[in-house]
């Protein structure tokens, strides 16, 4: 699994900033300050390969060109690739970073938050270089509220012989109704029409710009299940889910049920486990009622005349994931340890949600900002057309330390910044992230192009030698780490895995 996450930026005190040029001003200032994770100051010249990238093959395959629209690979802006494994760069108008493949959901919090905290030295290295006057500032958000979208992408390596179809109804099943714990709140609504006295205050920032069930898409007409057929691994035996219908969370709690419910999902889902019948009779339509609905108790319309609740959906999902669990155990969800807390997490905030959402406060997005929002709202005796509600609501994701109020809101921490710190600069152990983390810790030099399934090293008057990583679960501490600690120069090392 993975996370890649677009930040919002802004330079407050200038006039004229352009988004892509404060992208790659944030990104080049952290590499030339030698940012945790840079590789030996010259992260710039990794470049990354883009021989492998394919984002307009599409899991449909009958479908004709004119109905996939694949986005544009832009090739010439910032791309560095870091020590532990990450991919920091230029998305279209926004800084991303996309966490190092991980294999469970404790460690996808991990290095999201190791992410934010590279995004909290940038701000850092930017401001030095910029100005006086001027301050570069990170969001960990999906909205400028002026209706305009960004996005929080989780990417879940599947079966490729698993039909394509199930994904479909069960991933719409889990996304429509996930959002009950997932969103991360947002005052006031974005729909053409839709005055703030009609939607006040919503679960989400992202479910209302989704207007497909299935697409290819991620700018514009967002589906709720993405098609893109881009594996990034051995294509005959994989797929990748390209997942764009989360809120990017503050809360690590929020961000481990996120991935942690959809990877038991999907693994019930290649097993046969999971009950595949129900369907929503409008995905869409439900995808808005579901973030627009503060009780969570609003019916959902499925085919054949029966209703049910997100709460409902998420409790019976949950039994699911519990008889599954106990039959098959804990083997594709990254263990015991791990998948017990992602039962028991799963199971008391469902409990929260129903009984007194507010006793979750320290744990679901949505209800911890709505609590600071509403104790404005009665200091100020204010409604919710109020601007500073608003900006309340931004400041909630601001990533400078000291401003940012999700860090005063008292959610809980499943990692310590200790751990994160660490996993600036060091790659998970347990996937393919290791040998690529590694190989530019030790041999950065030697590296003139990296990627999600191969590194490029330059040898010396040798030609260039690619080496390829299609396979996720090799390349790990236990599979290359003697290999790697036993190589004194990249020659040594590329004769070593000949053999």
């Amino acid at each position: 699994m993975g996370i890649e996450t677009e930040y919002g930026i802004m330079i407050r005190g200038s006039a004229d900033w352009n988004p892509v040029s404060a992208s790659s001003l944030l990104i080049n200032a952290y590499l030339g300050a030698g940012g945790s994770g840079a590789v030996n100051d010259r992260s710039t010249a990794i470049a990354w390969d883009f021989v492998d990238e394919t984002p307009g093959a599409d899991a449909r395959e009958y479908l004709p060109p004119e109905f996939a629209m694949p986005p544009e690979v832009e090739t010439h802006l910032v791309n560095a690739v870091l020590t532990n494994g990450a991919r920091y760069y230029v998305d279209h108008a926004h800084p991303e970073i996309s966490t190092p493949e991980c294999a469970d959901a404790l460690s996808i919090v991990r290095w999201d938050r190791a992410a934010e905290l590279i995004g909290v030295q940038s701000m850092a290295a930017a401001n030095e270089v910029l100005p006086e006057g001027q301050e570069m500032i990170l969001y960990k958000d999906n909205s400028d509220r002026k209706g305009n979208a960004y996005g929080t992408h989780e990417n879940y390596l599947l079966d490729r012989n698993l039909p394509f179809g199930q994904i479909v109804t069960g991933a719409t099943w889990h996304f429509v109704s996930r959002q009950i714990f997932t969103g991360s709140g947002k005052v006031g609504s974005e729909l053409p029409g839709v005055s703030i006295r009609d939607i006040p205050y919503q679960l989400t920032q992202r479910a209302e710009h989704f207007e497909e069930e299935v697409g290819l898409e991620t700018t514009l007409k967002r589906p709720i299940v993405n098609t893109r057929d881009e594996p990034h691994a051995d294509s005959q035996r994989y797929r990748r889910l390209h997942v764009i219908v989360g809120d990017a969370n503050m809360s690590q709690t929020a961000t481990f049920l996120k991935v942690g419910t959809s990877q038991m999902v999907f693994a019930m889902i290649e097993d046969g486990a999971m009950d595949l019948e129900r369907e929503f009779e409008d995905p869409v339509t439900a995808l808005h009622r579901v973030s627009h609905d503060l009780t969570l108790r609003a019916p959902l319309q499925l085919h054949g005349g029966n209703t049910i609740t997100a709460l409902e959906i998420q409790y019976d999902l949950l039994e699911q994931a519990e008889k599954y669990t106990a039959q098959r155990g804990f083997d594709n969800v990254g263990g015991e340890e791990v998948g017990k807390q992602i039962l028991s997490t799963w199971g008391e905030v469902l409990a929260g949600l129903e009984s007194d959402p507010e006793s979750v406060a320290h744990m679901v997005d949505w209800v911890a900002k709505r609590r600071i929002l509403n104790g404005f709202r009665e200091r100020h005796d204010c409604q919710w057309d109020d601007s500073r509600l608003r900006a309340l609501d931004l400041q909630y994701h601001d990533m400078r330390p000291t401003k940012c109020l999700a860090n005063k809101a008292g959610l809980q921490k499943l990692v310590s910044d200790e751990d994160a710190a660490w996993a600036m600069t060091n790659p998970p152990e347990d996937t393919r992230a290791y040998f690529r983390g590694r190989c530019l810790e030790k041999f950065g030099e030697h590296v003139v192009a990296a990627n999600w399934d191969s590194i490029v090293f330059d040898v010396g008057d040798d030609p260039l030698r690619r080496v390829p990583m299609m396979e996720p679960t090799r390349g790990t501490a236990a599979h290359v780490g003697t290999l790697l600690d036993e190589s004194d120069s990249v020659a040594q090392l590329l004769e070593k895995l000949g053999g």
